[in-house]
């Protein structure tokens, strides 16, 4: 099990650096939020997170059967996000995938299925539960 970890630094506004462990990154929100816009705000590390897994899991379906690509991409689209009548939230993204290299069009469905196939794509399509609780040793 991995756990991520979360630190704001106050003094810079809302500059956020996480980690779990083996590697740290950073996000923030835009300046009308009240920060200065120095790294990717949360919904850009969702969207990114389908991106990337999107052209891995390719690239892992690719080598698993020898095939090679001369590069494969993937945009994610931000199309909505609206409150459900149910109070729920309803976010919408169009991803796009490229993948250069010499493939049939049968070829090129079913890279589509393994793109459709990635663990985040298949987690967005599932159900997530959080559990919230408040640490008292703060």
């Amino acid at each position: 099990m991995t756990t991520t970890t979360a630190h704001i630094h106050r003094n810079t506004g809302i500059l956020t650096t996480m980690t779990n462990g083996r590697h740290a990154w950073m996000s923030d929100v835009p300046k009308a939020l009240g920060s200065q816009d120095a790294a990717p705000g949360p919904h850009d590390l969702l969207d990114s997170a389908l991106a990337a897994c999107t052209v891995m899991t390719i690239e892992l379906y690719l080598r698993r059967k020898n095939l090679t690509a001369e590069g494969i991409h993937c945009a994610v689209e931000r199309v909505s996000e609206e409150k459900g009548p149910d109070g729920k939230i309803l976010y919408k993204v169009k991803r796009v995938v490229s993948i250069d290299g010499d493939f049939s069009a049968e070829d090129r469905q079913r890279l589509i299925e393994i793109a459709n196939k990635c663990p985040i794509h298949r987690l967005m399509q599932g159900t997530i539960e959080v559990e919230t609780v408040l640490d008292h040793e703060l």
